[in-house]
């Protein structure tokens, strides 16, 4: 197993692995490394380990050196310069008249390349921008369109709940988010209560969604029957987090109570087959409604190809002509005589 050591470039940014050779950087110090996009300046995170094989990819780039003081003083410069380089650049934007959101400008670390980020609803044909950037700042010119949850992982904010953004903040990687986890939470499907800042649904819809999943598959569903320590009721609510669950039993002639129970006092009562008939579902072996649909389709559609295809039994255009000609010519002898 190849030994790294974990760098990132910016706050709560990916993490990548680079080959130490011989030095021996510990986590907290700042270290130059050689990256696709130039030499860069980052913060090693994890000291010397080893890692397996599959969470690397070969092959791996070398650790340059520990940044020196000077080194420091050089990244302090840059950021200062990429906050110039920032106002240039927006105001270019504007009198090139472009559809598109100036983010971040950033240098890299020997300043080879500046490279800016922006937010567009389109394609942008940015080619007189970037040329009048290289004679403006006599070097490299990279543009890069990020989509808007990128924009508030760069630019952070506050959230609903009042904290840092979780992206700005510690969030490595955007996990995927769908819809579905929010109806499993029983949340509200009203997009400004789900959205974070960047329009998207929220990224702490991930964090507990594998306890909803495990509790969706041990806790008794809503609308079921369930076994409870004081008899059979019907489950009305269901706390996947709490793990408690709502049984409403029945009490005396008509009236019925609700009461609350560990999920582990609740059993499951599992319908017997003749109800999952009468629900309108399909024995095996048996051919269902839209399978039939899909066979009547296809017959149907066959048909129509046999009918529109020539057939030898048909007489062709010439034939029909010939036969038109001769019944004229026996109506014509028919008139003479």
């Amino acid at each position: 197993m190849p030994m790294v050591i974990g760098v990132r470039f910016k706050n709560a940014g990916k993490l990548y692995y680079f080959n130490p050779g011989s030095l021996t950087p510990a986590a907290g110090d700042s270290v130059i490394v050689e990256t696709a996009r130039g030499i860069e300046y980052a913060e090693a995170v994890m000291g010397v380990h080893e890692v397996g094989d599959n969470r690397v990819q070969a092959p791996l780039k070398r650790v340059m050196r520990i940044a020196t003081p000077q080194d420091a003083a050089q990244h302090l410069n840059n950021q200062q310069s990429e906050r110039d380089a920032h106002r240039i650049c927006h105001d270019k934007i504007s009198e090139h008249k472009l559809d598109m959101k100036l983010v971040r400008v950033e240098y890299t670390f020997d300043r080879s390349k500046l490279i800016a980020y922006f937010t567009s609803n389109g394609r942008v044909d940015f080619r007189a921008l970037v040329k009048d950037l290289a004679a403006t700042f006599k070097t490299r010119i990279e543009l890069k369109q990020i989509g808007v949850r990128d924009e508030a992982k760069m630019l952070g904010g506050l959230g609903t709940c009042g904290r840092s953004l979780c992206c700005s903040e510690f969030l490595g990687d955007f996990q995927p988010v769908s819809i579905k986890m929010a109806k499993e939470q029983n949340l509200s499907l009203n997009p400004t209560k789900i959205s974070g800042v960047c329009g998207r649904l929220m990224c702490c819809l991930k964090y507990e969604q594998e306890q909803y999943e495990r509790a969706k598959k041990l806790m008794p569903h809503v609308g079921r029957d369930a076994i409870t320590p004081d008899g059979r009721g019907v489950v009305v609510e269901v706390n996947a987090l709490r793990e408690r669950v709502k049984v409403r039993l029945p009490k005396g002639n008509d009236g019925s109570e609700i009461r609350e129970y560990d999920a582990s006092e609740v059993q499951r009562v599992t319908p017997p087959p003749a109800a999952s008939k009468a629900a309108g579902q399909t024995p095996k072996g048996q051919p269902t409604q839209k399978s039939t649909r899909k066979a009547d389709d296809k017959e149907r559609r066959d048909r129509r190809l046999v009918k529109d295809e020539p057939s030898d039994t048909e007489p062709n255009v010439d034939e029909e002509f010939i036969e038109t000609i001769i019944d004229d010519e026996k109506h014509e002898e028919t008139i003479k005589d």
